[in-house]
């Protein structure tokens, strides 16, 4: 970044960059328990199930009582982000899920545990929108792809502790103490949130990114959010990506987030030790692979390509699942891995929606293409335990409902759809040559 300092004589470069990456630090830690909270219930399924007696529809419920609230969310969300901007929305999205994973962690019965669950998600639901926000105006939008690929690369940190690491601490301490203590934690991270993170570089007398470069800053807004909002949804060019994230990323979360972990139990006879292991497989190859997209993207200066060709990646490796025998060698790893590598190629899906609107409304279209993702999930995780049921033997071990190869089967067909549905999305996607910065009266376009 080149940074003019001759005009700006009172200007720190070292200053702001410690405050811009400290900033970026405490909103990716509180964007690591988001993943930590999505994915922590594929682990602890066995103990769920034992704990509250439940059959696989309801505990699928369960475990998408996050997502019900996370999707209903995130159009709220990018309101929280474009008006009062990530301060605010993370304080608060922190305060609420630390005290729902106490909940949730403490819960007697079913209902309490859903409960501590929703607020769990309710509370999360604004970490992303609003770290997305606060780097759209604390980078550059010629680093945008770069840095959210680095975001969920940071983010899926928090996902892998949730699998194999969590599964080795479950050996030590019960699943209850583990959600408390990581209330309690959460609790900390919105003080600190409070303290130490500002909406934007002029609230600690920088000037804008843009303005470091040497061109003009945006305009602030002045409409009402409602009549914003309206912009958004009556853009044209954001709803391919948002099919694209219901399909693909939504399969693949219900998936990873809930049933491979049992999937591997039942049919490949692997503890939950080992079981984890594949799963942290997946949420390391959506890492590198969102790393690499963003990277990629911002090279070639292209998004189209890089979301066409995950969805295809993804929807070929769905059909592997459906269609394939396969053994929990080197082959079954790397099935798995490339279930979250091509997954990846989501995360350009964000940049395109942002330059596809006035950077004003970042926020909204970014939480509209979340809602996409996570509604997804919502759909195919009870789904999934759903068709599962359909074909149950009545097989119980400990308590535990135990389903059949061809009782996943079922569920892998459901997610072969899903890769579908996302693959036609990508194939609409309009291409923005990474150009940003529309006026409002040009985003109401086709593709």
């Amino acid at each position: 970044m080149h940074i003019q300092t001759q005009t700006l004589p009172a200007f720190s470069p070292t200053r702001f960059l410690v405050a811009r990456w400290g900033i970026f630090a405490i909103l990716i830690l509180a964007y690591m328990l988001v993943f930590f909270h999505r994915m922590a219930p594929a682990v602890v399924a066995g103990d769920l199930m034992r704990t509250f007696g439940t059959t696989g529809a309801a505990l699928g419920s369960l475990a998408a009582m996050y997502f019900y609230i996370y999707t209903l969310m995130q159009i709220p969300a990018g309101v929280l982000a474009d008006t009062l901007g990530a301060r605010a929305s993370v304080a608060m999205g922190n305060l609420v899920a630390g005290s729902g994973s106490i909940l949730f962690g403490m819960a007697d019965t079913f209902w309490e545990a859903s409960a501590g669950r929703a607020l769990v998600g309710l509370g999360v639901s604004v970490v992303f929108v609003a770290l997305f926000k606060s780097n759209s105006v604390w980078f550059s939008e010629r680093r945008y792809g770069m840095v959210s690929g680095l975001a969920l690369l940071f983010g899926n940190l928090g996902a892998i502790a949730s699998a194999g690491p969590l599964a080795l601490v479950l050996e030590v301490h019960s699943w209850r103490s583990v959600f408390v203590a990581l209330g309690v934690v959460t609790l900390v991270l919105a003080a600190l949130t409070l303290l130490l993170v500002r909406n934007r570089p002029e609230d600690l007398g920088f000037p804008s990114v843009r303005e470091m470069e040497g061109r003009p800053s945006h305009p602030p807004r002045r409409g009402h959010w409602l009549k914003d909002l309206r912009v958004v949804f009556e853009t044209r060019a954001i709803w391919p990506v948002f099919w694209v994230g219901m399909g693909m990323v939504g399969g693949m979360l219900a998936f990873i987030g809930l049933w491979a972990i049992p999937y591997l139990r039942d049919v490949h006879d692997l503890d939950r030790t080992a079981a984890a292991t594949y799963t942290s497989l997946t949420l390391a190859g959506f890492a590198v692979g969102s790393m690499l997209a963003g990277w990629i993207s911002d090279r070639i200066g292209r998004r189209k390509p890089i979301i066409l060709a995950g969805t295809l990646g993804y929807a070929l490796i769905c059909l592997t699942l459906l269609l394939v025998s396969w053994q929990t060698t080197l082959v079954g790893m790397t099935v798995f891995f490339l279930i979250g590598f091509f997954s990846g190629g989501f995360i350009v899906t964000f940049a395109n929606a942002k330059e596809n609107l006035s950077p004003n409304l970042a926020g909204m279209a970014i939480g509209l293409v979340n809602t996409g993702l996570f509604l997804g999930a919502a759909i195919m995780q009870p789904l999934f335990g759903w068709v599962m049921d359909l074909g149950w033997a009545g097989t119980l071990v400990e308590g535990v409902r135990v389903y059949a190869a061809a009782d996943y089967r079922l569920g892998f067909s459901l997610m072969f759809g899903f890769a579908l549905l996302a693959v036609v999305g990508a194939s609409r996607v309009h291409e923005t040559h990474c150009q940003g910065s529309l006026p409002v009266a040009e985003t109401n376009r086709g593709d």
